[in-house]
């Protein structure tokens, strides 16, 4: 896997993936930046509710769960002192579908969380991880 990051201006890079895919990240304006993306520790977080969301979906499908929707909001502390890293991640799945068993998404969030989430697995070495999930009925 590789990653292309240039330099745009000011504290602005645009970051492109060996798929082809490119997403522009900024700082903050205080930082020299103008906020027209997110900035790079934002990037991981958001790397790791795709991964984990990813794994929680095929999961579910795999075992043929009537699955309609996946949100993963992710709540994050970083350390006070460089470097700054992640201490603290939270992540709670709000999980919808039709006759949905909550011991399958249970399951399924647990086994992205402890053998298939890369991202998750990685980030737990310097981050204490916490899962959740609701399941919601489809209309």
């Amino acid at each position: 896997m590789k990653v292309r990051l240039k330099w745009v201006e000011d504290a602005s890079f645009l970051a492109q993936s060996e798929s082809g895919h490119a997403v522009l990240m900024d700082g903050p304006t205080e930082g020299g930046g103008r906020n027209l993306g997110p900035r790079p520790m934002e990037m991981l977080l958001m790397g790791t509710a795709g991964c984990s969301a990813y794994d929680v979906v095929h999961i579910l499908k795999k075992g043929r769960a009537d699955i309609r929707d996946c949100v993963v909001n992710v709540d994050a502390e970083r350390a006070t002192e460089d470097p700054k890293v992640f201490t603290r991640i939270h992540l709670h799945f709000a999980v919808t579908g039709k006759a949905l068993k909550p011991e399958l998404v249970a399951r399924a969030v647990k086994l992205s969380a402890e053998k298939y989430c890369s991202a998750s697995i990685m980030l737990g070495k310097t981050a204490q991880i916490t899962h959740d999930y609701e399941v919601i009925e489809a209309d």
